[in-house]
């Protein structure tokens, strides 16, 4: 690779789902051509990492499509499970915990995985080669059926992120824990998912950066620690949060000056819509959206190279090869 990779990933998935509603809309869809329009300006290829309602939606069933014959991006999965064929009642009420898809038996979780590979597969007519997890949560049972199924690139790793405090099923650990995990990609050992090994199934974390200094990370668990809490160290993702431009360089310039081969972006697609997130409520905030968008794409055209999920494997092959 000449210059690093560029790698938009946006988790394609029904209208404000952090309000929890009983019923998904999927109005959104038919925002994301403004997005795919301005990643192609910068010769960017985002990956429409896509759940089940809107693998069914005709709206973006014809967006994705044409993307996909243009080769102008990559369509991976994405997996909610609490509301993913075929249904299963682990809670009593998985609309309203929303459980993790690794909570789930054995047999359900291999159903879903199943089930969505077949329907996107069918429906955009191209091999799935790209996934992440819903809510993030993975592990060794999720990526040695990934890999029995073909699938060649995970990225539903966030390093320096523990999730065990945000709970799914009520009597479930919570999410995965991943503040040890590796900040740069590598094929992932399946029965120890966070180092190294010799699977088929590369692993491209998340770009997120410590928002302070390591000693004052210290001072903050110390004191945590003393009042009986627990919280993660403060972080800065390589994602939008409205009026974070410069933050988001910042992220992006950290990985590139530790040396890694790319840096990775995620949205919801939800996030393009007015409306269809806590964050961007309103047009002036989706304008706002698309002016850090400007300036973030423009400072990493200058230093990357826009590629997929499935183009940044096939170098990694080669290079491991």
């Amino acid at each position: 690779m000449t210059k690093p990779a560029f790698i938009i990933t946006i988790d394609t998935e029904g209208d404000n789902l952090w309000q929890n509603h009983r019923e998904i809309k999927t109005e959104n869809a038919r925002y994301l051509p403004r997005f795919q329009a301005l990643c192609g300006k910068y010769g960017f290829k985002p990956v429409w990492l896509t759940n089940y309602e809107m693998a069914v939606d005709p709206v973006y069933i014809e967006f994705a499509k044409d993307v996909i014959a243009r080769g102008q991006g990559e369509v991976g999965m994405h997996l909610h499970a609490w509301n993913s064929p075929p249904e299963y009642d682990l809670t009593g009420d998985d609309w309203r915990w929303q459980p993790y898809l690794i909570e789930y038996p054995d047999t359900v979780l291999r159903e879903k995985v199943l089930f969505m590979t077949d329907l996107l597969e069918k429906t955009f007519q191209t091999k799935m080669l790209s996934h992440r997890a819903g809510r993030w949560a993975f592990d060794s049972r999720y990526a040695k059926l990934l890999i029995e199924l073909g699938y060649q690139v995970d990225c539903s790793v966030t390093p320096r992120v523990n999730w065990r405090n945000a709970k799914g099923a009520p009597q479930g650990k919570g999410g995965t824990d991943y503040q040890h995990f590796p900040d740069s990609a590598w094929f992932m050992d399946t029965e120890a998912i966070h180092q190294p090994g010799n699977s088929p199934l590369l692993e491209v974390p998340m770009s997120i950066q410590y928002k302070h200094p390591g000693w004052l990370n210290s001072v903050k668990q110390g004191y945590d620690r003393l009042r009986g809490k627990y919280r993660s160290p403060s972080v800065n993702w390589l994602r939008p949060a409205g009026g974070n431009a410069d933050e988001m360089i910042k992220v992006a310039e950290k990985c590139l000056a530790q040396g890694n081969d790319y840096v990775e972006f995620m949205l919801h697609s939800s996030e393009f819509m007015p409306g269809g997130s806590p964050t961007f409520k309103d047009e002036a905030a989706i304008e706002g959206l698309y002016q850090d968008l400007e300036t973030l794409f423009a400072w990493l055209a200058q230093r990357t190279q826009g590629m997929t999920l499935a183009e940044f494997y096939q170098v990694k092959n080669q290079n491991a090869g």
